[in-house]
């Protein structure tokens, strides 16, 4: 009896050396207009099987990441209110994918109202790297971006792009004074 229950324990040890660890993540970014967002997520494994999968026009959310605003943004011409959304993606052809936000928070297995969806200017590209979990983040933008709060969603080597408008406000100059860390030296 004794053998049999070191046995377990050493099994149930090097089950949990070996598991697949998973990641409560969050990025945030204060923009211009003192806004700022939050994206939440947890680490999802890259599934490429799924993903070729999903049919046109499906709508996709990696465990439901959520986009938390403190102030309004625009997605286009939408008004996109502070408040909490489901960031997820719908699959526009074979080799393109659109960005979009859900109002409020989708649970696991939840259809949502497709009407309901905010849309953002897009773009979808190949990453040269592959990444094996889901990877969130929200960037100032570039080329046809610039100017605008970007979150990013890498997925293998699916790389998707979605952009946000801020208030045109000025912003406020960083602290250059010596050994200040609110600034770029």
């Amino acid at each position: 009896m004794k053998k049999l229950a070191v046995l377990s324990v050493a099994l149930l040890g090097t089950g949990l050396a070996l598991a697949h660890p998973h990641f409560n993540k969050r990025a945030v970014a204060l923009l211009p207009g003192l806004i700022e967002a939050s994206i939440a997520y947890r680490t999802v494994p890259v599934n490429e099987l799924l993903i070729e999968k999903v049919a046109v026009g499906s709508f996709v959310t990696p465990r439901s990441p959520r986009l938390t605003l403190t102030g309004e943004l625009m997605a286009g011409s939408t008004a996109v209110p502070s408040g909490t959304y489901t960031l997820g993606v719908i699959r526009r052809g074979p080799a393109d994918w659109e960005m979009v936000l859900y109002p409020g928070r989708l649970l696991r297995g939840e259809e949502p109202a497709l009407e309901k969806l905010i849309r953002l200017e897009s773009e979808f590209s190949n990453a040269e790297k592959n990444v094996e979990h889901v990877r969130i983040d929200i960037i100032p933008g570039q080329g046809k971006f610039k100017g605008k709060a970007v979150v990013t969603m890498q997925f293998g080597t699916m790389l998707l792009q979605g952009a946000l408008t801020y208030p045109d406000v000025p912003s406020p100059r960083p602290d250059m004074t010596p050994n200040s860390d609110r600034g770029h030296p």
